[in-house]
């Protein structure tokens, strides 16, 4: 398995070249397709008890103001991306989440950074995360390079686990050391098993991996914590939750995880 096709999401409020030095250095890694994609999209109108704010003309400037920057970030992508990487631009005045998803179904990975809070301007990596059924990296603050040198597994015996692994595989192979770590608060046979079994399984692909088991109650500080202590640069995690009311609810260790800008992550779901 490889990254034959990456999408790097490009945010409209956020400086672009870092992670577009990022991405193209693994489309470059992995000999891939890079597609740089950006989208933002105009509030709609709003009933006030002045009346509507956002009339028409003023949202016809707001929507050129969002196609200039647009643009602007097109020809930054263009401008970093050597021309020894197959590449191409995609753009959307249109919702960011919602757009990138249509994007993603011809990608095997898609890079991005944060989101924000502003839905029309920022992705919600959560609501992509969770909809999109690619894997996600999100890169850690203004991160140019993902080195993922030491990679730890944040392992759960779940399908969201398993598919984390799995989706993971062409980072794993060029890491250094790979740890798979499990948090329990007593370690059984059960969880020395599992554990067992996903170095295995790594093993079957040339990855040679190992297992810990760390005490404790399973929590996003915890993991985090651990991950410094092995020096991990990259954390690789299943993404757990559900669609509530259309709002994404999470486990709490994945809503760390999201919240975390020091250190990469990959999330699959």
């Amino acid at each position: 398995m490889s990254y034959k096709t990456i999408v790097v999401n490009l945010a409209v409020d956020a400086e672009p070249g870092p992670l577009v030095k990022l991405a193209a250095e693994m489309a470059h890694r992995f000999d891939a397709h890079l597609i740089g994609f950006a989208a933002a999209d105009v509030p709609p109108l709003v009933a006030t008890g002045e009346g509507l704010v956002y009339e028409g003309e003023v949202m016809q400037v707001k929507r050129q103001e969002i196609e200039k920057r647009l643009a602007e970030l097109r020809d930054t992508f263009e401008k970093l991306v050597p021309h020894s990487i197959s590449s191409e631009w995609r753009q959307h005045v249109c919702g960011p989440t919602r757009a990138l998803g249509l994007v993603a179904r011809s990608a095997d990975l898609i890079v991005t950074a944060d989101g924000g809070d502003d839905v029309f301007r920022a992705l919600d990596i959560g609501s992509l995360v969770l909809g999109v059924g690619r894997p996600v990296l999100v890169a850690a603050g203004n991160a140019e390079h993902l080195l993922g040198k030491t990679i730890l597994v944040a392992w759960k015996d779940s399908r969201e686990a398993r598919r984390a692994v799995s989706d993971s595989l062409p980072l794993l192979a060029e890491a250094k050391e790979v740890v798979v770590a499990t948090m329990e608060e007593a370690s059984g046979e059960d969880v020395r098993n599992s554990l067992a079994d996903v170095a295995v399984f790594l093993e079957q692909h040339g990855i040679m991996a190992q297992t810990e088991v760390f005490a404790g109650t399973a929590d996003g500080d915890g993991l985090m914590a651990f991950a410094r202590s092995v020096h991990a640069d990259l954390i690789v995690s299943g993404a757990y939750g559900h669609s509530r009311l259309r709002e994404w609810a999470f486990g709490g260790i994945t809503r760390s995880l999201i919240g975390e800008n020091g250190i990469s992550r990959l999330f699959s779901n």
